[in-house]
């Protein structure tokens, strides 16, 4: 069984990201925080054999920031493991919890099936690691890598699997954004963006509308379905 710890300053969110982990097999919530020194806390001063394998981590609490809390955890508890679970989509950002060793950086609002898929996708690792022994092969390695995010193989040349994320995060949200629209959001240019949402497009996660109202050939709109 995974020991779950999960860190968020909202009440209701706490609530369901424990009905969340209740919902996956394999894992069970043994302890929550409201601030990143309870987080602190919890983690470091948890009994190793009541230890806590995954910090489902909020990136923004009123006394710190999510990424002083991984860097904190990475330094002390090293075989403790970070799904950074936030509203924040700054790409500097996510780069730093990549760089931090978080495993995950999923994006709110999400549906239980997206949690569900993340939290699977670890518990998968999690096994590969286990099943591991002595020096492994560049295959066994690219496999442990891949369980992680399975979809970045699958990605056409160019694209990146941290921008994706920061793309799909835009439109978890449920309103319909033109790849205009979308650059704007995340900073990036109009035909970066367009060539993210043809790929999200192309593999069913969202849908593709016309925009009709302005003058000239109607525009392309992306909402999202899964």
């Amino acid at each position: 069984m995974i020991s779950v710890l999960i860190v968020d300053d909202e009440h209701l969110t706490r609530e369901l990201h424990r009905e969340y982990v209740g919902r996956v097999p394999g894992f069970q919530v043994v302890a929550e925080c409201a601030s990143a020194r309870a987080a602190l806390t919890a983690v470091l001063e948890t009994p190793p054999a009541e230890g806590i394998d995954l910090v489902l981590l909020d990136m923004t609490m009123p006394d710190g920031h999510g990424l002083d809390v991984a860097r904190h955890i990475r330094a002390r508890a090293a075989d403790v493991d970070i799904i950074a679970i936030t509203g924040v989509r700054d790409a500097d950002v996510v780069r730093a919890a990549v760089g931090l060793g978080v495993v995950q950086y999923l994006v709110k609002p999400f549906s239980f099936a997206t949690f569900r898929d993340r939290l699977e996708q670890y518990a998968d690792y999690r096994r590969r690691m286990t099943e591991a022994a002595g020096t492994t092969t560049q295959a066994e390695i690219d496999a442990l890598l891949g369980s992680l995010r399975p979809a970045a193989a699958e990605l056409p040349k160019g694209l990146s699997t941290t921008t994706l994320e920061l793309v799909a995060g835009v439109l978890r949200g449920g309103e319909a954004l033109s790849a205009a629209e979308t650059a704007e959001r995340l900073g990036m240019s109009r035909v970066a963006a367009r060539r993210y949402l043809e790929h999200l497009a192309n593999t069913g996660r969202v849908d593709r509308a016309s925009r009709y109202g302005t003058p000239g050939r109607p525009e392309t709109e992306y909402i999202w379905v899964r």
